[in-house]
């Protein structure tokens, strides 16, 4: 009979997709021994981890983090964010939601989101959508709340967004104007309660008006641009357009993100009563709040929402902790919610056998500091291996996604030395016990750090011919790689980097497997079988 290995390890590096392997690819570029010796010895193989992979309406959208954590834990694919909202919209479901009947009776609407289509925590589609039936539906008074991008999308792209909504508010028989905006990263948009003071400077903005007063909201990005040649989207201060003096009582609020992780803490800061004490939100207005969905569904935040999400069930998490094995979630903060929340099917709470633990991630631009949080997670982990206390580990490594959304080419190369560095702890820590380690990521991001042409594939171009850093998540697939101390097992179809050969999804089977888990018929096959 089989002695199962122990521990099963996942390491789960965090927007380390397989590249062009060139100079703009900061994965290739980087001195990572440990990764390229376990490239050479173990077997592996690339998986998909965008579009339809992992449930989102098309291939031509990228994977992101949430998506990619909920595939690997459910072990099949299940409708995501964008898609479940088109479907709400094209059925006409989410016009006869309450959450969306109480809104258009608000004296004035305001949606509040991020405005691009990076297809991510939003599009832009959708708020056009909510904007257009809130005409149909009679709303007389509409006011709009930007979050620049830079992001998920080219770093100075959001006038190519905010003009065309301008036009479109202006073009309504209606009282419909932006009334606020600033950067994802400065303003509304913290996650995890690492940055309270972020979420306070948003409620300040679009609830009181405070901020930088500009006719227009165009006009205000042109001037912020011009201030500083260095910034992006991303930390556009918060800003104030003509004569918005802030909500009213008798106001509804729809915050139109579709992803949950960066729209919770301000969804209880609408929804919370006297007992928040997370800042100060001073004489607050008597308005009705809804998200686009349920964004956490243990603590039900928000309380209202337009759109249902996802039932996942029957996880693998549920399926360890009915087979009473001991797990180990581990991440720093920034990627603590997907280790857990999301590899559990969007729980929050740890399931029986479960032990969670949280590092803080450092409140830097991560440019600055490239190898975040990465070595106090790796000695817990080397730690956790060699304890003989743990069945399973699953940890996340959140440097290629974090330091890649700067576009800081120099900054990502520094961040994979120090994940590789990790990793080969890891390794011999696995090594060591006689267990199993499991590298893969959850999507691309590091391994293409400059804007590349759809149609050309080459490298965007300025006009002095300097290639366009990029900061958003990339179409490219995810290496999977098995590391078997005990000898005996093997890849269903080690093909390396040849052929895509299976999804994120199929990781749940894979799991269970190499715990000796009946693996459900709904589950997605195996990419792991016993050596012949």
């Amino acid at each position: 009979m089989m002695e199962l290995p122990r521990p099963v390890v996942l390491c789960i590096l965090d927007g380390v997709g397989w590249g062009r392997r060139d100079d703009g690819d900061a994965f290739f570029t980087a001195n990572t021994p440990r990764l390229d010796g376990l490239l050479r010895v173990a077997p592996w193989c690339l998986l998909q981890a965008h579009g339809t992979a992992v449930g989102l309406p098309s291939d031509g959208d990228m994977g992101n983090s949430e998506v990619g954590h909920n595939a690997m834990g459910a072990g099949r694919i299940f409708a995501q964010g964008a898609k479940l909202v088109n479907t709400a919209i094209e059925t006409g479901s989410l016009w006869e939601s309450p959450a969306w009947q109480a809104a258009i009776t608000g004296d004035t609407l305001h949606l509040m989101g991020l405005v691009s289509d990076g297809n991510v925590h939003s599009h832009i589609d959708h708020l056009y959508a909510l904007i257009d039936r809130a005409k149909q539906d009679g709303v007389q008074r509409l006011r709009v709340h930007v979050l620049t991008d830079g992001r998920d999308v080219a770093r100075r792209s959001a006038l190519s967004y905010v003009g065309p909504l301008e036009d479109k508010l202006a073009s309504i028989d209606g009282d419909y104007a932006i009334a606020t905006g600033g950067g994802r990263m400065h303003i509304t948009m913290d996650r995890y309660e690492a940055d309270w003071p972020m979420v306070k400077r948003g409620w300040d903005c679009h609830v009181y008006a405070q901020g930088r007063r500009f006719e227009t909201a165009s006009k205000a990005i042109h001037a912020l641009y011009d201030e500083d040649e260095k910034v992006d989207d991303q930390y556009l201060p918060a800003f104030v357009v003509g004569d918005y003096n802030g909500m009213n009582d008798g106001d509804a609020v729809v915050f139109f993100n579709f992803r949950g992780d960066r729209a919770i803490e301000i969804s209880r800061a609408f929804e919370s009563g006297d007992d928040f004490n997370d800042f100060d939100r001073g004489d607050r207005p008597d308005v009705s709040y809804a998200g686009m969905m349920e964004y956490d569904g243990d603590t039900h935040v928000p309380k209202t929402y337009l759109v249902q999400p996802p039932k996942i069930d029957d996880t693998v998490g549920e399926r360890l902790a009915a087979a009473e094995r001991s797990v180990l979630s581990i991440s720093e903060t920034q990627k603590f919610g997907h280790v857990t929340f999301f590899f559990n099917g969007n729980r929050s709470k740890p399931l029986p056998g479960e032990s969670q633990e949280e590092l803080p991630s450092a409140r830097v631009p991560f440019d600055q500091l490239p190898e975040m949080s990465a070595q106090p997670v790796t000695d817990r982990v080397v730690a956790a291996i060699h304890s003989g206390d743990f069945d399973h580990i699953r940890v996340n490594i959140a440097n290629g996604d974090m330091v890649g959304h700067t576009g800081n080419f120099e900054a990502a190369v520094s961040a994979m030395g120090t994940v590789d560095a990790c990793v080969g702890q890891m390794i011999d820590a696995v090594n060591a016990v006689g267990g199993v380690l499991l590298v893969t990521a959850d999507h691309g991001n590091v391994e293409e750090m400059f804007s590349v042409n759809k149609k050309t594939r080459e490298y965007k171009r300025d006009a002095q011919g300097r290639r366009s850093p990029s900061t958003s998540h990339s179409l490219n697939p995810v290496p999977f790689i098995l590391m078997d101390a005990s000898g005996q097992w093997a890849l269903t179809d080690p093909r390396g980097e040849d052929a895509v050969v299976g999804g994120l999804a199929q990781i749940g089977s894979s799991m269970l497997t190499l715990m000796g888990l009946e693996v459900p018929e709904h589950y997605l096959p195996t990419l792991i079988a016993p050596k012949r």
